[in-house]
């Protein structure tokens, strides 16, 4: 729990792999974070706004380097392997000091790489759901882990 904790530390945090189709898990993590009224930015190359709601929309930036501080945000990850190893590669570079990779994210390679260059690393085994840590299941204990105040709000 003290990864957990130490991500939840972060005074920002950004969602690679944001979409706008509500069915799919970076549309449904971003909006955790909105939900937890947390400072989240979305990251998706191919898109320049992300739409929660007609009355909650996210200006999207294409990648860690153009987060507004990179070395104070936390970066959850939603993308396939083959593109979470270059991102956590750009997400190194500029300094995030944390990442949470969610199930699905990672291999063997991606997690090797993770582990030896960021502070804070949430991924594989572990959390209360079946499939490993996630946001959506283990977000709250890791918010109280951390100690961060949190209102919930509405979409």
């Amino acid at each position: 729990m003290d990864a957990v904790g130490r991500f939840f530390s972060s005074p920002r945090f950004a969602v690679a792999g944001a979409s706008n189709d509500a069915h799919k898990f970076g549309f449904k993590i971003l909006a955790w974070y909105h939900q937890h009224s947390l400072p989240v930015t979305p990251l998706n190359p191919r898109t320049p706004e992300i739409q929660l709601s007609s009355a909650h929309s996210y200006d999207t930036v294409a990648s860690p380097r153009l987060l507004a501080s990179p070395s104070q945000t936390s970066l959850s990850v939603v993308t396939p392997p083959a593109v979470t190893l270059p991102l956590l590669q750009e997400a190194h570079s500029v300094g995030v000091p944390a990442v949470w990779l969610q199930p699905g994210t990672f291999d063997d390679a991606v997690l090797d790489y993770a582990r030896s260059h960021f502070e804070a690393v949430i991924a594989g085994d572990g959390g209360s759901g079946s499939e490993g840590w996630c946001v959506l299941v283990d977000g709250e204990d890791g918010l109280e882990a951390a100690g961060v105040q949190w209102a919930s709000q509405r979409l």
